[in-house]
This record gives structure tokens, sequence and C-alpha cells, in this order.
């Protein structure tokens, strides 16, 4: 995703309103968010008649569609906020009518919670019930600490086998981090890279080749898109045309596969956690925590902003309570 940071970017006036909508998105936003903010604008929009402009709204009907949601359609705290977020884009960055400070009272709080962990046996378990390429993608959302988007969207020229290091671009907040290279999965992801490359240049020689980079790098470098390096590390099996410029590419796999093939992993190994790929990441954190890990460390390999955010897994991390003496046994 190319991130644009806090940039103004004006959309055209002459366009229909979700027109602009889009424009603005894709100045600033991935695909997948564009459809889920317009979704939700179209949603806010019907829900106070097609035929009033937005701009004719304010905070008490954003407030009636939030509480119809939260109501009516029993919606999650964090569907809410998405649907906010969506609202708060459109007079923010598309009508330019900042509304956040008057919005602040109607967000649904968001209480923390402990994060599902595994343990290493549980984590051994479920990996022995995944096979293939999907094996190798859950190794390196546990060995790396990887969101499953992070991982989905790897590059060739992410994966540095001389370091041994995996660069993360363009991360939660458009930042860029390196995190561990697990050894054990070295010459695995070795032959898998080799076998993106075969089928590369079977693509180029079929007259296609191209993966979807950033439009100013696009615009910078007019062949890298045909490059290896930038074909992603997990691609689809088949080509597919980008909807947003109609040309034939590789994209790279859905998430859903791995997903799924995780989810049912953990059944077959009789984990009744709600684990999911998020809950491999959360287990990365807290074992390396476990094995005397520094928490600065570890917050810079999940790339968290605050250290406090990544204090919650020393509140579900195994402690040896045995080595412990009580206050009264001191006296």
């Amino acid at each position: 995703m190319e991130n644009k940071g806090n940039k103004k970017f004006i959309p055209d006036p002459k366009l229909r309103l979700m027109d602009q909508v889009r424009q603005v998105l894709r100045y600033h936003h991935a695909y997948r968010t564009e459809q889920t903010y317009c979704e939700w604008i179209l949603r806010f929009i019907r829900f106070h008649g097609s035929k009033t402009h937005p701009l004719n709204l304010g905070k008490t009907h954003i407030d009636a569609f939030l509480s119809h949601l939260a109501t009516h359609d029993l919606v999650s705290a964090s569907t809410q906020r998405q649907a906010l977020n969506a609202i708060v884009f459109l007079y923010r960055r598309v009508l330019d009518r900042p509304l956040e400070d008057q919005l602040e009272p109607v967000r649904a709080k968001r209480y923390p919670r402990p994060p599902v962990v595994l343990t290493a046996t549980e984590v051994q378990r479920a990996m022995k019930h995944i096979t293939g390429t999907h094996l190798l993608m859950s190794q390196m959302l546990y060995g790396c600490g990887l969101r499953l988007m992070e991982c989905i969207r790897l590059r060739v020229q992410d994966l540095d086998f001389e370091r041994n290091l995996v660069y993360v671009r363009g991360a939660k907040g458009g930042k860029d981090r390196t995190t561990l290279f697990p050894q054990s999965i070295r010459e695995d992801l070795r032959f898998h890279v080799e076998r993106v490359r075969d089928l590369h240049h079977d693509d180029l020689a079929s007259g296609f080749g191209e993966v979807y980079i950033p439009a100013s790098l696009n615009r910078k470098y007019p062949n890298a898109s045909k490059e290896f390096r930038w074909q992603y590390v997990f691609p689809s099996k088949s080509l597919s045309v980008d909807p947003r410029t109609g040309e034939t590419r590789r994209h790279h796999v859905l998430e859903s596969g791995l997903q799924k093939a995780v989810k049912l992993a953990c059944d077959k190994a009789g984990i009744t956690k709600r684990a999911g790929c998020h809950t491999l990441r959360h287990s990365f954190a807290t074992h390396l925590l476990e094995n005397g890990v520094n928490i600065r460390v570890v917050q810079e390999l999940m790339g968290h902003s605050d250290v406090k955010t990544t204090e919650i897994y020393t509140h579900v991390m195994q402690k040896d309570l045995a080595k412990l003496k009580s206050p009264l046994d001191c006296l």
C-alpha cells in the first residue's frame, strides 16, 4: 500500500460524491479499504434518505446511524467503530468538514482484552495438521511475528537470505520494520522462491508477468512491475484482472485460504482456544518474552509504536511462581 501520511488530496469537485470518495481513497488507501469505506458511506447516506447530501447532515444524524447499528443490527463495537471511521473519513478528507471533536462522545468504548496465546506444544500440534504452502505461511506468521496481510503481501525482495532478515514494508500505520528469519524454514523458503521464479518466467513467456506496485514507483520505474524481485512470495495460482486498472496480473493469494487452514488445524489438534492466524503472532511475542528477550526488542519486532501495546503480552506469559518467595517468608 502506498503511504501518503497526512498529505491533503483535493478531489475533483466536478465528480459525483461517491466518485470523489473513491478518488481520495485511492490516493490514501488500499483497494480493500476503498470497498469497506464506500459500503459504510453508502449505508449512512441511504439511512437518512438517498437525496440528502452529507453536508446537510451532522452529529445527530451520525449518532442516530451508529445507534441503529448497535440496537437494530446488533453489530459489535469494532464494527461500529469501522463505520464511524468511514464517516469521519468522508467529512474530513472528502467534504473538508472535520467532525472528530463533535463525535468523540458517540465513539464506542474499547475495552482491552488479553490476547489468546498458544503454548509452544499447541503450536507444534497445530502445525502437524497444515501442509504445503499454507504450512510455510503459518510458520512465517509464528516464526516472524507477522500479521496475516503482512505475510500475504511479502515480496521476493523482502526476504534477505544473506543477512537472515525479513523486511516488512508499509505495515500498519505505513511503517517499515525488520524481523527474524527462522532458520528452520530457510531452505524450504528458498525452494519455494525458486518455484515462484519458474512461475514468473512462464508468465513472461505468455505475455504477462506484471504485478501490482504503487503508482509512484510504477511511474518512476516503468519496468519494475515485471521484475522478479517485486513478485509476491505467495502468488495466486491464477491470473486476475485488476479492478482499478483492468490489467491482467498475478496477485497474491487470498488470505481466506490460510485462515481456514489454521482454524481447521487447531480443530484437528484439539485446541479449544479461539485461535486463528493472529494468534500465531501473539504467540510469537509471548514466547519471546518468556525466553527472556527484552520487551523493547519485542516491541521493535512487532512494529508497535508504544511499548504499552507490547506489555499486554506480559499478562498472558507463563511465570514460574514456584521460584518466587512470599514477602511473609522473607521476614
